[in-house]
Order: C-alpha cells, then sequence, then structure tokens
C-alpha cells in the first residue's frame, strides 16, 4: 500500500536509497528526520578537505612566503580542528600559546616607520585565524540556543570600547592614515578578544583553563630565554625567532622590555593559582612557572621589568600577609631565594644597574618634550594613532641639540599624544575599571576567585609602572594585559553571583583543610 511517507527501510546508513515514487529531496529529509547523516557529512567533509588540500598544493608555488606561511599555518589549524573533539580549547590555546611566539604575517611593511617606533605593518597573526574560528562557534552557538542579550556584561565591556572608539576617532587627525589603520587593526583585535573572553567564559573550569595556558606559556617562554643565555646567540627555527640582543635576552616575544613585561604579566597568574592551593598539580605547575619565570625575568635585563615586579611582588604579598594567604615565612623563604639568585648573578645584575646605558634613560627625556609639544598643539584628536614617532622630528628645535628619534617611551605619552584628552582619560578608565575589579573580587574573599583576582590586578598595577618607561605598542604586551582585564572583569561576573561562589569540591579542594590553608 503506497504511503505519503517514506519507511524506515528507505533509509540506508551513509549513501541514499532512491525508490521509482519518492524525490531525493524527500530521501534527504527523510536521512535528517533519522539522524543518519553523520557518515554522509564525514564523506563530504573529507572531500571538500581533499579539494582544497589539493588546491592548496598548487596554488602555493605562486604565493609569497609571507602568504604561503599564512595559509600553512590556517590549513594547519583546520587540519587539528577536524581531529580534536573540542575545537573551542584548541582555538583558545592558539590564542594565548601565540602571544609569546608571535607567529605574525605583516603586511604593507614599511620599515621606515618601525625603525622610528611605530607599528610598520598589518599585523595577521595565528591570534587573528584562532579569533575568525571562536567567534564562529560562538554567534553560532548562540543563535542555536537563543541566548539573552549581553546585557549584562556590555557595562563591562564600555571603558575598552570607548577607548578603542577614540582611537578610530584620531584617524580623522592622522597625517599618515595607513599607519593610523595598522595600530587600529590591532586594537580592534583586542577588543574583540576581551569581548570574547567576556561572553563566553562563565564557569571556573573555563576560567582555570585559560590560566593553566597562560602558566605553560610562561614556563617554556623562560625555558627559551634562558637556553639562550647559555647559547648567547639569535636562533631562528620553524618561522619563530629567540632573539640575543648583546648580554640582553629577548626570546620569541620580541624585545627584552616586552619579554621582562610579559613576564611579569603572567608572574602574576602563577601566584594567584598557587595562593588558591586547588590542588597538588596546579600547585607544582604554579612553583615551575613561578620559578622559570623569575630566572628569566633576571636574564632579559630589563630594568623596568624588575622594577614592575618589585612593586607588584611588594602589594601583593602585604595583602596576601593580612588574608592569611601567605605566611610570613614563605615570604622570607622567597626573599632568600631572590637574595641568592641576585648573587648567583650579581655580576649581571651589578653591571646592568650600576653599567653606562650609553644614554639609553637620557634619551627618553627629549622624546617626552616632544611629545608634550605634539600634545599642546593637538590637544583634541592627537596627532593620529601610531603617528607621533614619524611626527617627532618636526617638533625639534636647536636648544635640544641631538635627539635619539624613536617614539616616546612612556606608553601614557604615546596614547595623549596620538589620540587627545579623550584617549588618554579613556585608556585610564580602562585601566582603573581593571584594578577596581580585582580588588572588588580580592574582598569577596571567594578561595578561588580572590587569589586569582589579586594576583592578576597587582601584576597589572607593576606592568603600569613598566608602562611610564618604555612604548609597548606591539602585539605580546598589548594582548596579555587586555587578556588579564578580561579575566578580571569575568571573576567579577563570577564573584556577584551566588552559585559561582560555592563552587565544586574539584576545583575548590578537596576539604576544607586545603580551601582554608595558607602557604
Amino acid at each position: 500500500m503506497a504511503t505519503s511517507s517514506v519507511d524506515r527501510h528507505d533509509v540506508m546508513p551513509g549513501r541514499l536509497y532512491q525508490r521509482a515514487d519518492g524525490s531525493l529531496g524527500r530521501r534527504f529529509m527523510a536521512l535528517v528526520a533519522h539522524g543518519r547523516l553523520d557518515s554522509l557529512w564525514s564523506v563530504l567533509a573529507a572531500a571538500g578537505f581533499g579539494v582544497l588540500l589539493g588546491t592548496y598544493a598548487v596554488g602555493v608555488t605562486y604565493l609569497s612566503r609571507t602568504w604561503a606561511t599564512l595559509f600553512t599555518a590556517g590549513l594547519l589549524a583546520l587540519f587539528v580542528a577536524m581531529i580534536v573533539r573540542n575545537v573551542r580549547k584548541l582555538l583558545l590555546a592558539i590564542l594565548i600559546l601565540d602571544i609569546p611566539l608571535q607567529l605574525d604575517i605583516n603586511l604593507y611593511y614599511r620599515q621606515d616607520a618601525a625603525d622610528q617606533g611605530s607599528l610598520g605593518g598589518l599585523t595577521v597573526s595565528l591570534t587573528s585565524l584562532a579569533l575568525v574560528g571562536l567567534y564562529s562557534l560562538w554567534l553560532s552557538g548562540s543563535a542555536a540556543k537563543r541566548e539573552e542579550p549581553a546585557a549584562k556584561w556590555f557595562s563591562l565591556t564600555l571603558p575598552a570600547g570607548l577607548y578603542v572608539f577614540f582611537v578610530g576617532l584620531s584617524l580623522l587627525a592622522a597625517h599618515d592614515k595607513t599607519l593610523a589603520l595598522f595600530e587600529l587593526a590591532l586594537v580592534v583585535q583586542l577588543l574583540l578578544i576581551y569581548i570574547y573572553i567576556l561572553g563566553t567564559v562563565r564557569t571556573r573550569e573555563d576560567l582555570l583553563y585559560i590560566v593553566v595556558l597562560l602558566l605553560i606559556a610562561l614556563f617554556f617562554e623562560s625555558l627559551i630565554i634562558i637556553a639562550l643565555r647559555f647559547a648567547g646567540s639569535t636562533i631562528k627555527i620553524a618561522g619563530i625567532t629567540g632573539r640575543v640582543d648583546d648580554a640582553r635576552v629577548s626570546g620569541t616575544v620580541g624585545s627584552p622590555n616586552n619579554a621582562g613585561a610579559f613576564i611579569v604579566l603572567s608572574l602574576g597568574a602563577a601566584i594567584g593559582l598557587l595562593m588558591a592551593r586547588i590542588s597538588k598539580v596546579y600547585n607544582w605547575l604554579a612553583v615551575f612557572a613561578f620559578g622559570s619565570g623569575a630566572i628569566a625575568l633576571v636574564f632579559t635585563l630589563s630594568r623596568g621589568g624588575w622594577l614592575a615586579s618589585a612593586v607588584f611582588m611588594s602589594l601583593l604579598s602585604v595583602l596576601a600577609l593580612r588574608r592569611g594567604w601567605l605566611s610570613a615565612r614563605v615570604v622570607v623563604v622567597v626573599v632568600l631565594v631572590g637574595l641568592i639568585l641576585i648573587l648567583a648573578l650579581h655580576d649581571v645584575v651589578i653591571e646592568r644597574l650600576t653599567a653606562d646605558d650609553r644614554g639609553a634613560a637620557e634619551s627618553r627625556i627629549p622624546l617626552m618634550r616632544l611629545a608634550f609639544r605634539m600634545i599642546r598643539d593637538y590637544p583634541i584628536l592627537g596627532v593620529g594613532v601610531n603617528n607621533s614617532p614619524i611626527f617627532m622630528s618636526s617638533y625639534i628645535t636647536p636648544d635640544m641639540g641631538y635627539v635619539w628619534l624613536n617614539g616616546v617611551h612612556n606608553k601614557y605619552l604615546a596614547v595623549w599624544s596620538e589620540t587627545g584628552a579623550g584617549g588618554i582619560l579613556a585608556y585610564l578608565l580602562f585601566l582603573g575599571a581593571t584594578l577596581r575589579r580585582g580588588w572588588s573580587c580580592f574582598r569577596v574573599g571567594d578561595r578561588l576567585l580572590a587569589p586569582l583576582a589579586l594576583g592578576l590586578a597587582a601584576a597589572v598595577f607593576g606592568h603600569m609602572i613598566h608602562m611610564m618607561f618604555d612604548t609597548f605598542r606591539d602585539r605580546p604586551n598589548t594582548q596579555l594585559l587586555w587578556l588579564c582585564a578580561a579575566l578580571l572583569a569575568v571573576m567579577q561576573i563570577m564573584s556577584r553571583q551566588g552559585d559561582m561562589q560555592q563552587g565544586d569540591e574539584r576545583t575548590r579542594g578537596e576539604g576544607p583543610a586545603k580551601r582554608d590553608g595558607t602557604l
């Protein structure tokens, strides 16, 4: 007897079994209804990937080295994504581990601008590719689940968004709009990372996953810096460059000062996780990351990094002692270990602090004077983002004598001179809001969130001191700073939710003794 529907026997796993009285479309809908499309999609995905691989093999020979590197990295990431179970975690790992590795290409690169301290090109990195994948997963998941609008966390994005707005507005005044677009693209990418973390990280497991990745990145980058110290020369492997500048080691982060800043910000996560005392595995990871990071920080010979670490560790120790998260004995041990380390490396440390720096510190003062002159002449919109280094020469007067032309080595003056009064106020609001959120989480007293928030916020404060002495225009340190700010905003959300304060025993420890213990 004829029926209007398709019998179950008409559906064969992996292929279409077509009856004479039915259409192909009806058979396809039947497959959907009975959930038998898995093998069909597998075949189509394999065929599509094969076509893509074949096209790449033919076309890569016609590409420049820059584009070939980008497409190879993207294809490799796509292949790995096809064989792993949790694509989101893979892409998050790429985004975080790429911070120190700097697997970038710079399109439309201008060496003359880079030599003066500007961003020399349009940066496209593995982070950029990972963001595309993360947002695709997030938006498709939001559409499927019909999640509520992000009104609850929109206010947390306002300071960061306001700063990006003024950066974009400064393009109206930029003399070289191409250079301005280079940094605007980077700042927009930072905002997208901030929004993604804020909008998707909702559980303690997600938070710990990101923190663990940060510590893994810190540990391996520190090993690279230590190895390069003993190797004594720059090494290039598979597009990754480990730099050594005279006695100063940069690792893969780009410059010794950038390496020092990366280590300081990451150390905040390490000491915060250690004070949380979740489990022995997490404790040992934090210990190894912190110990290797401290040694690597010495080898960078970054005086700004040393100052930032001293400030943030002093602040953190005082507050942690008051909460009982650190014992006085541990603080004494850490100080003694630090003194032993300094004595063991006293030749390196003392020489860096007392030897002639060939005018490096003194040369920063004329650059600050030039920045103030630009601020005086362009108080509203500034000279345009990423444009102040190329403007320096037009502000030199005969009474200044010889001036080393480079970007002003003060992040705040750079932002002020390039984006105007609105830009610097928005940037200070962004940093201030980040510190306030860390303080808010610290006061709540949650045994996971409070120590992590204290560690990250204290490290950000130390980095803010370091920003008074360097440019920090490149991607690694700015991306890590914005990631830390996003994590602190997430922890503030969690600390406000009553159910999150309870937590589960796996993330808080296995008993009251571990939760309430001190180091």
